[in-house]
């Protein structure tokens, strides 16, 4: 279990975080939603170790990580832009990780993991052949061959559309679920958070405005930000989740 105590981060006189408590379970999926600026990013880094804390504490499967450099945490990230290495294949891509660490992963269990991600037939393509949904399946194997003990997505749909963009979902749950990992996912996205995620953060001006079920945020909202967000949020998105929720197709 990943927990935040009172987690609090400051640049100068400018208080980005101010006061973050709140627990993740293991196997997990949690999405970080709010506007630009509400300090979601600054979230995802303190708890990657990117960026240290002004205060609070950071605890981790019962251990105090607050001031453990990143390295050591076990946990990974795949960024928005995928940062991939172009001059590599996609499989050199995938592997690359477990140069230093080749006995992480198995060969069977790489190749279990493209079989998965629908990648067997890239492998040996440059990664400027690849579509954006095959490139960010990539960064996500890349991810996952070196088993991370936390995963961290920042706007991972952002670049994706259609199709291709619920394809990608329903792997990353698939992975949540298979691997048992704690997953959590920065987006600006309402729609992505309440189909994809088992809890929603919802993040105003560097406070928790709400933390919970998806469920719960559209019927009892606990907030006049909560409350004033939901009323942007199109009819469209609503649909969405209630689709995804009771498995019947409302939209035509």
């Amino acid at each position: 279990m990943l927990e935040l105590k009172n987690v609090k981060k400051s640049y100068g006189k400018n208080e980005v975080l101010k006061g973050i408590s709140l627990d993740v379970k293991d196997g997990e999926i949690v999405s970080v939603l709010g506007p630009s600026g509400c300090g979601k990013t600054t979230l995802l880094n303190t708890i990657l170790g990117i960026t240290d804390i002004t205060d609070g504490k950071i605890i981790f499967d019962g251990e105090d990580i607050t001031h453990k450099p990143m390295e050591k945490r076990g946990f990974n990230i795949v960024f928005q832009d995928y940062a991939l290495f172009p001059n590599l294949s996609a499989y050199k891509n995938i592997v690359y990780g477990l140069r230093n660490a080749p006995d992480v992963s198995t060969k069977e269990e790489v190749d279990d993991l493209i079989e998965l991600l629908d990648l067997k037939p890239h492998m040996e393509k440059s990664i400027i052949e690849l579509s954006g949904g095959q490139k960010q399946r990539v960064a996500l194997a890349r991810t996952l061959v070196v088993k991370p003990k936390l995963l961290l997505l920042d706007e991972p749909l952002s670049a994706l559309d259609g199709v291709i963009k619920e394809s990608i979902k329903e792997r990353i749950k698939t992975i949540a679920r298979e691997f048992k990992l704690t997953t959590i996912i920065v987006t600006h996205d309402p729609e992505e958070a309440l189909t994809l995620s088992d809890r929603v953060l919802i993040l105003n001006k560097g406070n928790i405005s709400q933390y919970s079920v998806p469920s719960e945020i559209i019927n009892v909202p606990s907030n006049n930000f909560v409350r004033e967000a939901l009323k942007t949020w199109s009819i469209s998105v609503i649909l969405l989740f209630l689709e995804a929720l009771i498995g019947i197709r409302l939209m035509k």
